[in-house]
This record gives C-alpha cells, sequence and structure tokens, in this order.
C-alpha cells in the first residue's frame, strides 16, 4: 500500500454537474457562506429591541463606526447610506468564506470522484473564479459610481486627456492601473488564502500535533485583514472615482 501524501489542487474539485454546469466545492462553500449570514441575520434581527442588550449594542457601536468612517471618507453620508450595504456585505463574505475554511470536517469530509478523493467543501476564496466575481462587482461599482457622480465626460477625461503630451500619458498609465484592478483584486485574495491553505496543510502533515494551531491563529488574523483590505480598497477606489479631474 502507497503512503498517501500531500494532495493539493490549484483547481476546485467538480463534484457533479447540474444542467450541464459543473458544481465544484467552492461552489458548495459559497451557498454555505450565504446561508450562514441569511440565517444570522435573520437571528439578529428578529431579536433587535428598543432597549438593546450588551451583544447589540456592540453591533450597534461597531456598525456606527464603520459608516461614519465611511462617510468621513467619501465627505457624504448620503453616499455612505448607498455604499455601507455593498462594502459591508463584501467584508462580511470574504471574512466569513475565511473563516469557515478551518470549520471540522472542511476538506476532510468528500467523496470519490474519478479515482480520487474530492473534498465536499473547500475555502470560496482558494477559487480564483470566485475572487475575480468579486473584483469584477468592485470594479463595475467604481466605475458606475464615477461616470453617474461626475458625468461620462469628465470621468473619460481622468484616462484620456489631450491638453498635453503628459497629461495624455499619464491618462493612458491611469487607464491601464484602472484595469490592472481587476488582476490585483483577484490574484490578492485568492493568492494571500490559498497560500496559507497550503501551508497549514504542509504543515499539519509534517508536524501534526504542535505547530498548526498557532498558523491557524495567524490565518484567522490573515483572513480579517484580507476581508478589510478588500473592502477598504472598494471604498477608496470609489473615492478617487467620485473626484473631479484637478
Amino acid at each position: 500500500m502507497e503512503p498517501s501524501g500531500i494532495h493539493v489542487a490549484l483547481a476546485p474539485e467538480i463534484l457533479g454537474n447540474f444542467w450541464g454546469l459543473p458544481i465544484t466545492n467552492t461552489l458548495l462553500m459559497s451557498w454555505a457562506v450565504i446561508i450562514v449570514l441569511g440565517v444570522l441575520a435573520f437571528i439578529i434581527g428578529r431579536n433587535v429591541k428598543l432597549v438593546p442588550s450588551r451583544f447589540q449594542t456592540l453591533l450597534e457601536g461597531l456598525f456606527s463606526f464603520v459608516y461614519d468612517y465611511i462617510a468621513e471618507t467619501l465627505e457624504s453620508r448620503d453616499m455612505a447610506r448607498k455604499f455601507f450595504p455593498l462594502l459591508l456585505t463584501i467584508f462580511l463574505f470574504i471574512f466569513t468564506a475565511n473563516m469557515l475554511e478551518f470549520t471540522p470536517g472542511i476538506g476532510s469530509i468528500g467523496l470519490f470522484h474519478n479515482g480520487e478523493f474530492a473534498p465536499l467543501f473547500r475555502s470560496a476564496n482558494t477559487d480564483l473564479n470566485a475572487t475575480l466575481a468579486l473584483a469584477i462587482i468592485s470594479f463595475f461599482v467604481i466605475e458606475l459610481t464615477g461616470i453617474f457622480t461626475i458625468g461620462l465626460f469628465k470621468y473619460s477625461q481622468k484616462f484620456f486627456n489631450f491638453h498635453s503630451v503628459i497629461g495624455f500619458a499619464v491618462g493612458i498609465i491611469e487607464f491601464f492601473s484602472e484595469l490592472a484592478r481587476l488582476i490585483s483584486f483577484s490574484f490578492r485574495l485568492f493568492g494571500n488564502i490559498f497560500a496559507g491553505e497550503v501551508l497549514i496543510l504542509v504543515v499539519a502533515y509534517f508536524v501534526p500535533y504542535f505547530l498548526p494551531v498557532p498558523l491557524m491563529i495567524f490565518e484567522v488574523f490573515v483572513g480579517f485583514i484580507q476581508a478589510a483590505i478588500f473592502a477598504l480598497l472598494t471604498l477608496f477606489f470609489i473615492k478617487i472615482a467620485i473626484t473631479e479631474v484637478h
């Protein structure tokens, strides 16, 4: 019998098909994240009281802090009301997906497909398709916000400036930098989470009793930071998009 080694798959494993569409373990994890967030929202919303408990006071304080920070950054409470739900949803989805990675059974419960073991659930952010989808959503929100806020003509002047050679060169660089956000957004999140998963897998294989625990604690911190960075960068780029050319 051959000894089992470390199995690292860059692409998500396909568990089956539904009307010709592949069902992967990262897709199942994405739906699990949505269900978890939906259940938590229902439970918390159902127990909101006029006289808040300590837990409700804590949540309201955190939400107020985030809302005030968004309003201060965008210099508009009206804009903050529009983007607060989106930015918080992005953060909660990414953070919850990262935390569910450490749930017992994730990565170890699965089925055999084509003679190889495929885990039933896998961290959604280790799938480049998932992080790219988030990046595309963020990208279009940023661009459309800039267009509808300051107008198509003024917004296009950021990238196509014909007043001077230097202005034209800077605009072209800015244009390609704008497109590069799709790559930077998606690969930053994917790379950090996937690398952390592989690192824990390797350490757990060679040093199974001591080192994995502090590494998991560190990855919890990394998961929080990556979720915050994604949401904050979306916020900052929205601010840049609605700022007129000087």
